[in-house]
């Protein structure tokens, strides 16, 4: 395992020890993903459907077949009545996110600098005046 240069490791975004590819780390889905799996275990009817769904996935994770661990992992998320993977960030989160993604796309794009240029998506927002109009 490589150190996290982020201030925040728990959501943050660093290069591979080959800088080769960016690593996007979010441990609050894994800790919602286990809350959400525990908390339904705790009902006792949904409990056997989730051991009989994960069971089913554990035979399978020895040697899979194409397709096989995505429909038993969400036969699992189902079972365990779990939601999507998500994680709210806040502005602060968002733009630190960003420095550290732009930080790796500037080293993955080293061999490739003209990949790497960001476009200006818009001159001015819509309906605003153009610089120096009378408003």
């Amino acid at each position: 395992m490589t150190t996290n240069p982020s201030r925040e490791p728990g959501l943050s975004i660093r290069l591979d020890t080959m800088w080769l590819s960016g690593i996007l780390r979010a441990d609050q889905i894994r800790r919602d993903t286990l809350v959400s799996l525990v908390a339904t275990w705790a009902e006792d009817e949904a409990r056997e459907n989730v051991v009989l769904q994960l069971d089913a996935l554990a035979k399978a994770v020895t040697s899979p077949k194409e397709g096989e661990l995505d429909h038993l992992i969400e036969a699992v998320e189902d079972a365990a009545a779990m939601d999507d993977a998500e994680v709210r960030i806040d502005l602060t989160a968002a733009l630190r996110l960003r420095a550290e993604l732009d930080a790796v796309i500037e080293t993955l794009g080293r061999f490739n600098p003209a990949a790497v240029v960001r476009p200006v998506l818009l001159a001015k927002a819509p309906g605003q005046p153009e610089r120096g109009a009378a408003a």
